[in-house]
């Protein structure tokens, strides 16, 4: 058990029968009337972002998450694979699991969640940046960088992105993976 006190990002609870981490919270102390907690929950089984406010001092039930390193291997009809690094174990997980699974390349290192006392895979989390290859994109015109213009580029995995137009093809960028947004070129 945990009270509002312990509440912290990445917080997993059981909130209405269900597994929710907490993305953000604030505690807030009115003027008037007694102190409570805005949280944003996400599910961890339909990935759906909810809002909730708890009193201050509410006690939550908090649920054992294992983060255990796995290397994604190859997709098949059956799901994405992936293998446990000091097991060499490997399991299939199905594509909505995953948070961002447009990203993920042939031997990325990823963690995967599981419920400690089920032994449920709970999700695949990516790591915050990736880097990838732009494999086409369309050139872009020298000069033209006045204004925050973007354009579209194919990266290796297969995904498209909006990136900046002085990015050209075959050049190497990091992407973030919570937006799937361009962050910037690497040497």
């Amino acid at each position: 058990m945990a009270t509002t006190a312990d509440f912290r990002n990445g917080l997993v609870i059981e909130f209405n029968h269900d597994l929710f981490t907490i993305i953000e919270f604030q505690h807030v102390k009115p003027g008037k009337g007694p102190a409570f907690v805005r949280t944003k929950l996400k599910s961890l089984s339909t990935g759906r972002v909810i809002d909730n406010t708890f009193t201050s001092g509410h006690k939550v039930t908090t649920a054992r998450v294992e983060r255990r390193a796995y290397q994604f291997l190859y997709k098949d009809d059956m799901g994405f694979h992936f293998m446990d690094s000091t097991s060499f174990e490997q399991i299939p997980i199905s594509e909505s699991l995953i948070n961002a699974p447009a990203l993920l390349k042939d031997g990325q290192e990823v963690d995967v969640l599981f419920h400690a006392e089920e032994e449920r895979v709970l999700g695949v989390e990516l790591p915050q940046h990736v880097i990838l290859k732009v494999v086409y994109t369309e050139p872009g015109l020298k000069g033209d960088t006045a204004t925050n213009t973007t354009k579209p580029a194919e990266l290796e995995t297969g995904a498209t992105i909006q990136v900046p137009l002085f990015v050209d093809q075959d050049e190497v960028i990091k992407v973030n993976t919570q937006t799937n947004s361009y962050v910037e070129r690497v040497k």
